[in-house]
């Protein structure tokens, strides 16, 4: 079954960068410098932010979805980070180094099966979620902290 993780675009998070930590503090966010490598993840650009660059930790409602399981959590933006493009199939570096929480959700966004895996072994447990029929897609999350990693959807 191939598959295609998506990054999330850049566009609803460019103005955060433009607001004071106040501004921030009052939209649930605040501005981070990366002080260690790995250990600030891009949910925009699916790569861990260089030492020194600026992020913005912000709640992000990742599972919108109208059910009991709609969701939100902590996730970083780093400042000027382009949207990756991961291939069919190909699972991104930042995502394999990590402890993932794999997640299946139905059309209702249900979740219909779960797991913790190495991030490393995604390539082979993605494929066989998504082989269920009621699986409509998956989201990908930092097992550890808990934050919202990508969401993986059928091609």
């Amino acid at each position: 079954m191939s598959f295609q993780v998506q990054a999330l675009p850049p566009g609803q998070f460019e103005p955060l960068f433009a607001m004071s930590d106040i501004e921030l503090e009052k939209v649930r966010a605040c501005r981070v410098i990366a002080n260690a490598k790995p250990g600030y993840p891009c949910r925009v650009s699916l790569a861990d932010a260089e030492i020194g660059e600026t992020l913005i930790l912000l709640n992000f409602e990742h599972q919108p979805g109208d059910s009991p399981f709609q969701s939100t959590h902590a996730i970083y933006v780093r400042e000027n980070a382009e949207q990756a493009s991961p291939a069919v199939g190909e699972i991104p570096e930042d995502v394999k180094i990590r402890l993932t929480s794999i997640r299946a959700f139905d059309d209702k966004h249900h979740i219909v099966d779960a797991d913790v895996i190495d991030g490393s072994l995604l390539s082979e447990s993605i494929p066989a979620m998504l082989e269920n029929p009621e699986v409509s897609y998956l989201h990908l999350h930092n097992a550890k902290l808990g934050c919202f990693t990508a969401r993986v959807t059928r091609t």
